[in-house]
């Protein structure tokens, strides 16, 4: 199990793991999970990591066919201006290599933000820990155990 799962499963939430074989050759991770796991894509979620431009990093959690609006975001966490993190300092602070970023159990909790859109879903699908690897949940769960806060951030 890897920390996401594991995180999951100590609070005792309801969840489902669903697990799929990854084409290394896929040009979206959450496009490829939303096809192989046949969900719609508005209800799959990827997880970026974000940084103020100094030490300070926070994750945005949104639908895999949209992108981060990136004033949107930086409103949202109160900062000036933001850009999507280094992927190296990415990994290294999660936890998790890119294409397998979750929310759910990373090294180092970050300010987190998950789109509007996801509070119309009954079930969402964000990354399980590894690429081909994915948990369903409530998004309240997911906003519980990531102590996130819910704002349009997507465009």
């Amino acid at each position: 199990m890897t920390p996401a799962i594991n995180t999951a499963k100590k609070a005792k939430i309801t969840y489902v793991v669903h697990e799929y074989d990854h084409d290394p050759n896929a040009e979206s991770y959450g496009i490829e999970a939303a096809e192989k796991l046949e969900v719609e894509p508005e209800r799959v979620f990827k997880t970026l990591v974000v940084s103020d431009g100094g030490k300070v990093l926070f994750v945005a959690v949104l639908p895999v066919m949209q992108h981060l609006d990136l004033k949107l975001f930086a409103k949202a966490v109160g900062a000036k201006k933001v850009a999507l993190a280094d992927v190296k300092l990415a990994e290294r602070t999660t936890g998790y290599v890119v294409g397998g970023v979750s929310p759910l159990g990373q090294k180092k909790r970050l300010q987190t933000v998950i789109d509007a859109s996801a509070e119309s879903c009954q079930t969402m699908f964000v990354s399980g820990g590894r690429r081909g690897l994915d948990i369903e949940l409530a998004p309240a769960d997911l906003a519980m155990l990531t102590k996130a806060s819910f704002a349009p951030i997507a465009r």
